[in-house]
């Protein structure tokens, strides 16, 4: 989904900002009910009435308070995403709380009733608001530019040395890495390798390439004293979308096995950054020679490394390899 942001507003469908409406009309309607009959809603259940029942107005005037909130945000669900990302939590914590409660029939099961309007019915709206914010925030939109071509690609972009990725791959297999955003901390976990893959593409007879997406020359500022690895910058993501790169669904970007490899990275110390590039851009490495790609290796997940062993591995044997290996 593409967004048109301009001065802080961000175009977006008009369901958001009508669910938004609704949300907050019913928040608010809930605090003058919990407030003016604080004991009906516990007859209609068959729940014993609250001895105290001063808590339950002080939970009706927090829900009437996210309802303002609510209003305030259907100007705008892309720019207060914050106020979204609350109802979100709200709702997924009262799922949880009231749904094992229900379980465990520690309150009569025709409360569901009460989850149902209160929370589950706001529940994947907030989701797929969240979700489009994040798209809007986090990504870098298309250009409206005509996709380039692999041989296109290849020609119009340079090597920090000045030549073209088509030149440079004349004669000479090239790995290219295309990596995520430079705050990603899997990006940061191939940065932390970066001599271990320069060595092992030049035990192959092959160059190291990065492929990066920011302007030409601020990614000396992550790559420190390995700047002298060769890199191609791509702020508009033409060479990631002409080497069929494309940007990651919520699975592929926030998946369990995602979370999974990302914490033991940070816990190794590679951490997580602020974001420099698109964060839903996918990664990938590929080997490139004459302009044409001889093993491509896309990633499935933002969590998969550059494998070059494998990636060489894919390559068909020549008559020189094979006599090597006799």
């Amino acid at each position: 989904m593409v967004f048109d942001c301009r001065n802080g507003r961000c175009k977006t469908p008009r369901w958001m900002g009508r669910l938004l409406l609704a949300a907050g009309t019913y928040h608010i309607l809930f605090a003058l009910w919990t407030n003016a009959w604080p004991h009906l809603g516990f007859d209609w259940c068959g729940i014993p009435r609250p001895n105290h029942p001063t808590l339950w107005r002080a939970l009706g005037l927090v829900s009437g308070a996210l309802g303002l909130g609510f209003l305030i945000a259907s100007r705008n669900p892309i720019q207060h995403w914050p106020i979204v990302l609350v109802g979100f939590f709200k709702a997924t914590v009262s799922l949880i709380l009231i749904g094992l409660a229900i379980f465990h029939q520690d309150i009569p099961f025709n409360t569901i009733w009460f989850l149902l309007v209160d929370d589950l019915i706001w529940w994947l709206p907030f989701a797929m608001i969240l979700w489009a914010a994040l798209q809007a925030h986090a990504g870098i939109p298309p250009d409206g530019s005509k996709p380039l071509t692999l041989t296109e690609a290849a020609e119009q972009h340079q090597l920090s040395d000045g030549t073209t990725l088509a030149q440079a791959s004349q004669n000479q297999t090239l790995a290219l890495v295309f990596l995520r955003h430079f705050g990603c901390t899997f990006t940061r976990q191939i940065l932390r390798g970066l001599e271990n893959l320069r060595a092992e593409a030049e035990s192959h007879g092959a160059r190291l390439v990065l492929v990066h997406m920011l302007q030409n020359g601020q990614e000396t500022a992550y790559l420190g004293e390995k700047s002298g690895v060769a890199r191609i910058a791509d702020p508009r993501c033409q060479l990631y979308r002409a080497f069929g790169l494309g940007k990651g669904g919520f699975w592929e970007l926030f998946g369990p096995r995602v979370w999974w490899r990302g914490a033991i990275s940070v816990f190794r110390g590679c951490g997580v950054g602020h974001l420099a590039g698109d964060g839903l851009q996918m990664p990938g490495a590929f080997l490139f020679k004459n302009n044409q790609i001889l093993a491509a290796q896309p990633a499935a997940t933002a969590a998969d490394l550059p494998d070059l062993p494998a990636l060489f591995q894919g390559l068909p044997s020549t008559p020189a390899d094979e006599r090597l290996h006799a």
